[in-house]
């Protein structure tokens, strides 16, 4: 490649169909200048690479994350080119400025990443995509089948159909809703067609299920997937949830700024000498986040290595296990302290998670990632 003495700052505006071009010379004050819209196909970003590449200066590109995921990053970055994808969220906004185009959200991409105002995301390689996607599906089913079972259990409700065993959807249920008879025979057919809906649901969740185990045992980050299912209240799901949503935890320097990117440390309002603490920012990734959130809930009980936890443990290095007990001792005292302080105990989950998020960090150190 070619070495230029200044850069030139490509903002997109990326869509389905077309996408928005504005660039941004390295001079501070240079004008910002539109190239309007192109396609989306590849001969459409060659020519625009061409035409740009005409004005003798370093492309660097750079694009909002969206629905239209990481392709055009992937095939700028196979060109040689510099580019980056910046989270809606974290882009600089104008509070009056009311007015919104794809040529003005070009242009102001250009120009914030020239001022040096945006922070890139981490973007997943093609294979920690494919295990996200699956593991993303196996969440989208659990929704879907939550909605199902409670459309179920609202119609019996409105016919006044109730099941008085002590729990629901356990074989005991299963046998009472084959023998459920509706006042009429309609209503029988909408009742049926809610329980197959519940059957197929089920049927999908286990398919994917199956599916997220079997495609983890040859994707690189399965070794820190093992390494950290060696925490109590993380099971293998839960673990590959982890580690697809964030990726290698390693490629952060400190645990504090994987909480951070969690979004687990609490917002902050601060003026002059008064500090105010509020509720954890929930920025970042909230599936991972829910995912440790879920797990810490295993820590309101006392510290103990159970049968579950104990056969995680055989096949994992002396200073894994040794994490693993420091941070129960650590974890399920602190639960009790901040409970016997007032917390309420949805405030003492979070604390929990947040400090598991630092453990997960230390075991993932110990494991050794292919690249």
């Amino acid at each position: 490649m070619p070495e230029f003495s200044k850069s030139l700052y490509v903002g997109l505006d990326v869509h389905k169909e077309s996408i928005a071009v504005a660039y941004a010379p390295e001079d501070r004050g240079a004008e910002i200048v539109s190239l309007g819209a192109v396609g989306t196909r590849q001969c459409d970003i060659d020519k625009l690479i061409r035409k740009l590449q005409s004005k003798g200066a370093a492309l660097v590109f750079v694009y909002e994350a969206g629905p239209c995921g990481y392709w055009l990053y992937r095939y700028l970055t196979r060109q040689g080119l510099s580019c980056h994808v910046v989270a809606p969220s974290l882009i600089p906004r104008k509070p009056g400025d009311r007015v919104k185009t794809d040529r003005r959200d070009a242009m102001a991409l250009a120009r914030a990443m020239r001022s040096g105002d945006l922070t890139s995301i981490y973007v997943p390689g093609v294979e920690d995509e494919a295990v996200r996607d699956l593991s993303r599906g196996r969440e989208d089913t659990m929704r879907d089948l939550k909605a199902t079972k409670h459309r179920l259990k609202a119609f019996l409700l409105r016919q006044d159909i109730r099941y008085e065993g002590r729990a629901t959807w356990t074989a005991a249920h299963l046998r009472w809703l084959a023998e459920v008879v509706c006042p009429t025979a309609t209503q029988q057919i909408v009742f049926q067609e809610y329980v197959r809906a519940v059957t197929e649901q089920t049927e999908r969740l286990r398919r994917l299920e199956t599916a997220l185990h079997e495609a983890v045992k040859s994707w690189r980050l399965y070794p820190v997937v093992q390494a950290i299912q060696a925490l109590r209240g993380i099971e293998l799901t839960g673990a590959v949830i982890l580690i697809a949503e964030v990726g290698d935890l390693t490629r952060f320097d400190t645990p504090r700024q994987l909480m951070s990117y969690l979004g687990l440390t609490p917002s902050e309002y601060s003026s002059g000498e008064r500090r105010r603490q509020g509720g954890i920012t929930k920025a970042g990734n909230g599936h991972a986040r829910r995912a440790l959130v879920e797990g810490a809930w295993a820590y309101r009980y006392p510290a103990k290595v159970s049968r579950h936890l104990q056969l995680r443990l055989e096949h994992q290095p002396v200073e894994i296990q040794a994490i693993s007990w420091k941070a129960q001792v650590r974890l399920c005292k602190r639960y009790r302290h901040l409970l016997a302080r007032g917390k309420h105990v949805n405030q003492v989950v979070v604390a929990i998670a947040r400090e598991m998020a630092a453990f997960a960090w230390a075991i993932a150190r110990t494991v050794p990632v292919a690249a």
